[in-house]
């Protein structure tokens, strides 16, 4: 089932970067930086939307922004696939596996740590708004 949020100024911003991580790595390996630098804007605009740096949005785009420096260096750029198969997962379906993940951090949950808690973040189904809405709920 698509999910496309084109009324979401989130959305955009993933589709460019899925655009930009799919040039790089196709070859084109600007595309590498311009996604980092968008991911940085991103972050920062986030910043200033939440007014907060712990708010759950913010957390997501932090952690996506670690993995692309992460990635970097050239020994790790196959790195790369992951974020690009992900974000284009993301801007299809709604299936954010960093958001998941996100979740999970001791600071946004409230449910014990369990096999039965890493089931259900990682194979319910994509919902609309954050993945905590409903569950893994964060702690204030």
């Amino acid at each position: 089932m698509l999910m496309i949020e084109y009324k979401d100024i989130g959305w955009w911003y993933w589709l460019v970067t899925a655009w930009l991580l799919t040039f790089a790595v196709s070859g084109i390996s600007i595309g590498f930086m311009l996604a980092i630098g968008l991911t940085i804007f991103q972050l920062i605009h986030f910043i200033i939307r939440e007014q907060n740096y712990r708010a759950f949005p913010v957390q997501v785009r932090f952690w996506y922004l670690m993995l692309l420096i992460v990635a970097l260096p050239q020994p790790l750029q196959w790195i790369f696939w992951i974020p690009t198969i992900g974000t284009w997962a993301q801007i299809l379906f709604g299936y954010c596996t960093m958001a998941r993940c996100v979740s999970l951090l001791a600071w946004n949950r409230k449910e014990k740590f369990t096999l039965a808690l890493l089931r259900k973040t990682f194979f319910s189904r994509p919902v609309k708004g954050s993945i905590q809405q409903g569950f893994a709920a964060p702690v204030a």
